[in-house]
């Protein structure tokens, strides 16, 4: 606005008399760049280190992410540190926390402490921040001196601790170091189906779907005053439109009008990146979803999610002009520092001072990069240490997984066995045939080429154990027929891509990567045959796709399965209510056994039980015969000391992937 616009009655005068031109003294509108830092699916990996190889791990942690959220910091006047949400639970430093022991003796829960330190301003909840039930979680949560919410999920007895929504209100610097007031409203969502895993967590918790929950919170906070929403989603990025209660929908919530931003999760991808469905919804280069800025930084701490967005104010309130949006790895320090170099806009003025970030009054020296981190984290971690160096048993069989997709797990069985001694020690030897079904989950994909179990001869450790199976899953048995193992089993064929037979089609990778590896259900007690040549009859999401038919020649004791026939099935409570592949068709089996104890424990058990450990070398499925036709698959390098041992199958390596993984081909 100038002068003259100001001065009705200059303008009357200046009528009067020749024009004289003034000099335009508009004042331009105030702007502001702000950046918004984010981690994701921590899942208690707080130092470098892999707890289930017992080693150091390099490119993982928040520690390690320490240094680049104060680089982050340095290089930007205004700055928030969001955390989207499975921070809690992952590896076998949050179970030890999570036990009454620990709970009960500890003023404030390590990770929380590391958070403080760090100065983290708002957080979601994951799906497996529940996973050690609600009374740990609020303990834990309890110690947070930062803001906590989640818009689709009402925790009884929480007292307000995680609100549905909150307004984060901060001073901020422009580009002519004048401040400013400004609303930055967070509201955080969770996976409503993953908390049904838990019988006990769903009683204490009601959730709503997220983008229901996600467009009425965003409509209030915008009513309440936020110039800014930004959504934590702790759901994976979609194509098309989210169904209800669906567990990735994030593409959906972004297309809220009242959302500003998203950081996502859940999946464990890297965004902006690639992989994602061909959708004009998903930028993955520019990094938007319905042209917003998003973002989604990895797990485990390898990433550092980064928006810088340019806010501008004008009548209508502060928006975004511009952004840019990117994930930076941890792997690389140096460079991390480099991406997030000086975001400053140049001021009026030689020697400004740099505003310290948003909501904080602490001096120069950053939390994140000194000792106030590892204080709180150290002696936990030398506790969990002693504890999972105990030895258990002593195991005859060498036990890997570094071939689960052939048939050939030792692990795995070992997994089947216990649950079925289990059943049988729980339930009489009487009545159905009790079959045990169970899936590999290490066995690389995203979580890399270490990610396998691979214990040989010799003392069985508690460590060796959780290897083969850490998720605290209660195990469950339900009533099933031969047609619905069918169905079952066809579930988990589907992880496999639709291969062309013939050597004319030259090698095809064999796995399809939108399935996790414990997507893949085993039945211990079956044999089966899977023909990959005709299409998957589902998708990961669990629906119905035009095909099917994979699975052929279902026998129990050298018997076909008759379609009526009847069995006991043990499985696993992720099985039942939380797995979207296999939900669809549980959901509608009869529960007969819930035992309440989880399948790791389970497992303790019966190794501890038999001291000494023989796992049989049994295939109990096999691909149907394809002459002439290859398949490319990806295993950890220290798979190749062991090809001469595979029984059924004919394997050759073919060299190594960018991501260090070896590539073998599979001649079916």
């Amino acid at each position: 606005m100038n002068e003259s616009s100001a001065l009705p009655d200059h303008r009357m005068a200046a009528a009067a008399v020749p024009p004289f031109p003034l000099p335009s003294r508009a004042v331009p509108a105030p702007r502001v760049g702000l950046r918004v830092m984010a981690t994701t699916d921590l899942h208690m990996h707080l130092l470098g280190y892999d707890y289930l190889r017992d080693e150091p791990s390099s490119g993982v942690g928040l520690h390690g992410l320490a240094r680049l959220i104060a680089c982050g910091r340095a290089g930007a006047d205004n700055s928030l540190l969001l955390d989207n949400g499975d921070f809690l639970q992952g590896t076998p430093l949050g179970d030890f926390l999570a036990t009454p022991a620990e709970m009960s003796r500890r003023r404030i829960h390590p990770a929380i402490a590391a958070m403080n330190a760090m100065r983290y301003d708002a957080a979601t909840l994951g799906n497996h921040d529940f996973h050690h039930g609600t009374a740990v979680l609020l303990q834990a949560l309890a110690g947070a001196r930062f803001g906590l919410t989640c818009a689709n999920a009402r925790i009884r007895g929480d007292g307000g601790r995680v609100a549905p929504g909150l307004i984060l209100r901060r001073t901020v610097r422009d580009t002519e170091g004048a401040r400013h007031p400004i609303a930055i409203g967070i509201l955080g969502l969770t996976p409503p189906g993953s908390l049904a895993v838990d019988r006990a967590v769903a009683r204490r918790v009601t959730t709503e779907c997220m983008v229901v929950a996600a467009a009425r919170e965003s409509a209030r906070l915008r009513a309440a005053g936020a110039d800014l929403v930004i959504a934590l989603c702790h759901s994976g990025i979609h194509s098309g439109t989210a169904a209800p209660l669906a567990e990735n929908a994030a593409t959906s919530v972004a297309a809220l009008p009242d959302v500003d931003c998203i950081v996502t999760g859940h999946t464990h991808m890297v965004f902006p990146g690639p992989g994602f469905p061909d959708d004009p919804a998903i930028d993955p280069l520019r990094g938007t979803l319905h042209g917003k800025p998003a973002v989604m930084a990895g797990f485990r701490g390898s990433h550092l999610g980064v928006i810088d967005l340019d806010l501008a104010r004008d009548t209508g309130g502060w928006r975004i002009t511009g952004f840019d949006a990117r994930a930076v790895a941890a792997s690389d320090p140096r460079q991390g520092a480099e991406q997030l170099g000086a975001r400053r806009s140049p001021r009026r003025g030689a020697g400004t001072p740099p505003l310290r970030p948003v909501g904080t009054a602490g001096g120069a020296a950053d939390a994140c990069a000194d000792g106030t981190v590892l204080a709180p984290i150290l002696e936990a971690h030398r506790q969990t240490l002693r504890r999972f160096r105990r030895r258990v048993a002593h195991t005859e069989s060498p036990l890997q997984s570094y071939f689960w997709l052939l048939g050939e797990d030792r692990s795995l069985s070992l997994v089947a066995m216990a649950q079925r001694w289990f059943l049988r020690r729980t339930l009489g030897r009487g009545g159905l045939p009790i079959l045990s079904a169970a899936a590999p989950y290490r066995a690389g994909g995203r979580g890399g080429p270490q990610h396998y179990t691979d214990v040989p001869c010799g003392p069985l450790t508690a460590r060796d154990l959780a290897s083969m199976y850490h998720f605290r899953n209660r195990l469950a048995a339900v009533v099933i027929t031969g047609a619905q193992l069918a169905k079952w089993l066809e579930r988990a064929a589907s992880v496999f891509r639709t291969l062309r037979p013939g050597a004319d089609a030259g090698d095809q990778m064999l796995i399809d990567p939108d399935f996790p590896s414990y997507y893949f259900d085993v039945i211990d007690g079956l044999t089966w045959q899977i023909d990959v040549t005709r299409p998957a009859g589902f998708d990961a999401e669990g629906r119905v796709l035009p095909g099917g038919g994979r699975v052929g020649d279902l026998r129990h004791g050298g018997r076909p399965v008759a379609p009526d026939a009847q069995f006991l099935l043990a499985t696993n409570s992720y099985r039942l209510s939380g797995c979207p592949l296999f939900r669809p068709l549980a959901r509608d089996l009869p529960v007969v056994f819930d035992s309440g104890v989880a399948v790791p424990d389970v497992l303790h058990r019966y190794v501890a039980a038999r001291r000494r450990v023989v796992v049989p070398n049994r295939t109990g499925w096999r691909f149907a015969p394809l002459p002439g036709t290859t398949a490319l698959f990806d295993t950890a390098p220290e798979a190749l000391a062991h090809l001469p041992g595979l029984r059924r199958a004919r394997v050759e390596a073919t060299g190594e992937t960018p991501s260090g993984f070896a590539r073998l081909r599979l001649h079916l």
